[in-house]
């Protein structure tokens, strides 16, 4: 059947009710959409999906426990039939018909009054797509058009941006990894300036006009150089441009975003911050390791290992931690590796404490190694294990190995995890 003709229309809905009868995985798709609008949405149904009845329980939606009486359509602006009932969706549309509402109906769209685009959302950009009554053919070209909005390819003009930091987290080392949010202003900008540990191939999308500074490389030391970031950053957004910080893994992750954010502050320049996968969580789950599993974590505790447990500059209660039965993660720690595990095993943590160590994770080429509190430090030296890296201890270093599921076996084995060639 073609399309009978449609007037393409977007409504406001805001402070105005909606009904949706049934409570069902079609209904759980269309309710976010119309809470996000603003509607105030009445659910007629017995049951409801788990999804569905969280949205109760926060007083957000509505719901009338029974089936669908024609009264419930009086006062309603827009009704949704989400159920797979022919019958009851007739009875459903001839209730709004003779309201004059407007009905959307999931079981049959040539029988409603209204249709349910293919949407997609970018920033201020919302992309509706309707292709004949063939919805696959809808979806596909409403994917077209979101992911050149995503990549840059197809222009879009929904920031003022000019003068502002976006403060990027672009995850733990895959590109796909980073948000759909921080790869939008990654299209948009003027300035990208990175880390080293920033994906190369978000780099090498970037517009021939677009300025990159390679943080990496800004001479001094440590304290120095984040001077001279911070004056970069500033300069650049004080010029009238937009400028895009992409800093790997999370910028609030040990990585001094809040250092720049201040300086940001101090100038006047105004800074979105934009959070990123970070590599504590994602690299162990790129290696098949879990920093929690029923049973076997309940906890899991991130700290930075760049500095070593017996320095004084050390901010770490190194002896707290060992005394923990929960995963511990240690970002930047391989250098100081032997003295970390040393001083657990001092404060009481098993040297059989299972651990495991990730480089480069969610790459390809990611490398996992699985050994003991006891001989890691030994192995990692041995296997050549360099940064960046992500050091795992607790017992959800195996946790997936009885199943069989888990990339490598227990032992001090290494190798290519879920990501490797």
């Amino acid at each position: 059947m073609t399309d009978p003709g449609l007037y393409p229309l977007a409504l406001r809905l805001a402070g105005r009710r909606v009904l949706v009868v049934g409570g069902g995985a079609v209904a759980t798709r269309r309710v976010p959409a119309l809470l996000d609008a603003g509607a105030e949405v009445l659910v007629v149904a017995p049951r409801l999906t788990p999804a569905l009845r969280a949205y109760v329980d926060a007083g957000r939606v509505g719901w009338a426990d029974r089936r669908f009486e024609p009264s419930d359509v009086d006062d309603v602006w827009l009704v949704q039939v989400a159920v797979d009932d022919p019958v009851a969706a007739a009875e459903v549309s001839a209730a709004a018909d003779a309201r004059r509402t407007f009905c959307v109906r999931a079981d049959d769209r040539f029988a409603a009054t209204a249709w349910t685009p293919a949407t997609a959302r970018h920033g201020s950009v919302t992309v509706a797509v309707t292709a004949g009554g063939d919805p696959r053919r809808a979806v596909a070209i409403r994917d077209a058009i979101r992911d050149r909005l995503a990549d840059g390819t197809l222009p879009s003009s929904h920031l003022p941006v000019a003068g502002q930091v976006a403060l990027v987290g672009s995850g733990p080392g895959d590109p796909e990894l980073i948000t759909v949010k921080g790869r939008r202003l990654l299209a948009r900008a003027d300035v990208v300036v990175a880390d080293r540990l920033v994906p190369g191939l978000l780099l090498d999308e970037l517009g021939p006009d677009v300025e990159l500074v390679d943080a990496s490389k800004i001479p001094y030391g440590p304290s120095r150089a984040q001077e001279e970031i911070n004056r970069i950053i500033v300069d650049r957004a004080l010029a009238g441009r937009f400028v895009v910080r992409l800093k790997g893994g999370d910028p609030y992750v040990f990585g001094r975003g809040g250092e720049e954010v201040v300086a940001c502050a101090r100038a006047g320049v105004p800074v979105v911050v934009v959070p990123g996968v970070t590599s504590s969580i994602a690299a162990p789950a790129g290696a098949g390791i879990p920093v929690t599993h029923r049973g076997v974590a309940h906890e899991f505790t991130v700290v930075s290992g760049h500095v070593g447990p017996d320095d004084p500059a050390s901010l770490v209660d190194w002896p707290a931690l060992a005394r923990m039965r929960g995963t511990l993660v240690v970002l930047m720690g391989l250098k100081n590796l032997p003295a970390i595990t040393a001083t657990l095993q001092a404060h009481g943590r098993s040297p059989k404490t299972p651990a495991a160590v990730v480089q480069e994770g969610t790459t390809g080429a990611q490398r996992v190694l699985r050994s003991t509190l006891g001989e890691v430090a030994r192995a990692a030296v041995a296997e050549g294990f360099r940064p960046p890296s992500v050091v795992v201890v607790g017992d959800v270093v195996h946790a997936l190995d009885a199943g069989g599921t888990g990339p490598a076996r227990a032992g001090a084995a290494a190798g290519r995890g879920m990501f490797g060639a």
